[in-house]
């Protein structure tokens, strides 16, 4: 990739075949699927790439199983079609991105034969859809094998678990190796650079996009034959900005997650509480060294902070809590996130978790935007296909056959299960942050460790409890246009999800280098870091694990 300021050099003022707008799952898959099928593309992203809905997922591949239960239980078609699509994409998601995702089983607790019988068949239908694209088969296995794989699970009930197999991905990384992998290919990606405005020709489609760069607050434009919605949540934001007065079609949901210490859990299995109050299910999965647990689904509006509230942790603790020989408290949470679903409103349907996670793809006539509406991050490549084959039609062109079914992202050209050794040996790593690299950036680590061979001191921990590297930050901030301590503790290294506190600690170092490489002052810095810690400090606050200050106090009244 290159740095913002190459990219916002060739996007600015210049001319495109398409401009995807949103640059989450959904926009980069589009935009990479365009490129590869010759379309000159260019990708904008109003905040940071994956900033919202697609880094607060529960960083599962999978068909879905509260989706099948809907599907067998109603007897809804759009629910299977949904599960079907989803399976088929699972395996495509695994092969094309290996360092970034892996096969994960997953127990469901069985608490008598009957519960043994419904999920056992449950899941053989679940195989059976996935057909040839299945991981392994569903089977049920005994008490004593649960408690062994499991120990801090009750056992006294039990009758045993229903195994399943699913895949797991880290959502940010991927997103933001997508756009890698469009940018190999010459494509033209912008972060922090929204559309504030359309232009129109003497036909009423649009020509043009008016663009502010939400650093500078400079304005720019960006002429394209096409226009895609890619904005998930906001997408009718986006819409009634081409078309004044169009019909809204969005109806967000909010989505919780908690991490947690790893206790008593393994870092191969993860647990599926099969029923919840509201007629949910909750992970309780292995991520990177915690415990993540969720999710919630409650109707939101846009404006609405995405912060974990502490009813909401107590909901999913309460929920896992309920399997568990040692509860886990309030105070144990290290870290949370929280995300707006981007789900399409049906008629008669009022309750959000009945919502289907289908997606539609909308050709408005009269302004000629294409916008990609719902969905879910498993099939987002399937949805790209869709968009850019009506991308192609309102064009004219030749519709020819997508190339990212099998197309291999930035970072898996030569990368196997033993490439974290390697690396470890070639540049005289821990284990740990060998492995941390390995499954962040694929392939692709050893250009982030040509920077430490340039100078070493680049090869230090950022914080004692973590396996990342000052390296991963000057390289987050020269290749992947990260411009803030958000940027790069939550989205390119993931620190944040592991640790609030650590968070905390390591943003005067982040901020360092971010001043050293874009010439901040030292008071920009200073300002970085409060207003990073004091974001931070508010999460602690909204989900109970700490005292409102005065000063929050003060705000609150």
């Amino acid at each position: 990739m290159k740095t913002r300021q190459e990219a916002f050099r060739s996007v600015e003022n210049n001319a495109f075949d398409l401009c995807v707008v949103g640059g989450g799952a959904t926009g980069a898959g589009c935009a990479l699927d365009a490129q590869l099928r010759g379309l000159r593309t260019v990708l904008l992203e109003g905040g940071d790439f994956a900033s919202g809905t697609s880094s607060a997922s529960t960083k599962i591949v999978h068909g879905g199983v509260r989706y099948l239960q809907e599907a067998v239980t109603h007897l809804d078609i759009h629910q299977y079609r949904v599960v079907k699509q989803a399976l088929r994409e699972r395996i495509l998601m695994l092969q094309n991105a290996p360092f970034l995702t892996r096969p994960l089983e997953f127990l469901v607790p069985c608490f008598s034969w009957f519960d043994v019988l419904y999920y056992g068949f449950g899941m053989k239908i679940y195989d059976r859809m996935a057909g040839r694209a299945g991981l392994f088969p569903s089977r049920y296995i005994s008490r004593v094998d649960v408690v062994k794989r499991f120990p801090s699970l009750k056992g006294e009930r039990l009758t045993g678990a229903v195994v399943y197999a699913d895949g797991q991905f880290d959502d940010s990384r991927y997103n933001i190796t997508l756009i890698h992998t469009f940018a190999g290919c010459g494509g033209e990606a912008l972060n922090y650079a929204k559309v504030v405005g359309f232009e129109k020709g003497p036909n009423g489609k649009l020509t043009t996009a008016t663009v502010e760069d939400q650093i500078t607050q400079q304005r720019f434009t960006v002429c394209a034959r096409a226009f895609v919605n890619a904005t998930g949540p906001f997408s009718d934001t986006l819409r009634s900005l081409a078309h004044p007065g169009i019909q809204t079609r969005m109806r967000p949901s909010k989505g919780v997650h908690i991490f947690l210490p790893l206790n008593g859990f393994s870092d191969h299995d993860a647990l599926l509480i099969p029923k919840t109050d509201d007629g949910r299910v909750i992970f309780a999965l292995p991520w990177l060294g915690r415990l993540l647990v969720g999710t919630t689904d409650d109707e939101a509006g846009l404006q609405e902070e995405m912060v974990v509230k502490r009813d909401e942790a107590e909901y999913l603790l309460r929920h896992l809590n309920s399997y568990l020989k040692k509860p886990f408290f309030l105070d144990q949470i290290t870290s949370g996130i929280a995300g707006l679903r981007p789900l399409v409103s049906a008629k008669g349907t009022r309750a959000t978790k009945k919502l289907v996670r289908d997606d539609e793809v909308e050709l408005d006539l009269a302004s000629g935007m294409i916008s990609i509406l719902g969905g879910k991050w498993t099939t987002h490549r399937a949805m790209a296909e869709d968009t850019i084959d009506a991308v192609l039609r309102s064009l004219g062109s030749s519709l020819t056959p997508s190339r990212t079914p099998h197309y291999r992202l930035s970072g898996s050209e030569g990368y196997d299960a033993s490439y974290s050794k390697k690396l470890a040996s070639q540049f005289h790593l821990s284990e740990d942050t060998a492995q941390h690299l390995a499954e962040k950036f694929g392939t692709a680590a050893s250009d982030v460790l040509a920077l430490a061979q340039q100078n070493p001191r680049l090869l230090s921990r950022i914080v004692p409890d973590s396996p990342s590297i000052l390296a991963e930050v000057v390289y987050s901030i020269r290749y992947e246009m990260a411009v803030t301590i958000e940027d790069i503790l939550a989205r390119r290294i993931g620190l944040q999800l592991f640790s609030w506190r650590d968070a905390i600690t390591a943003a005067p170092i982040v901020a360092g280098y971010l001043a050293d490489e874009l010439g901040w002052c030292l008071t920009q810095s200073q300002e970085a870091i409060q207003r990073y810690t004091d974001k931070i400090n508010r999460l602690l606050v909204t989900v109970g694990l700490a005292e409102r200050s005065r000063e929050v106090r003060d705000q609150e009244e």
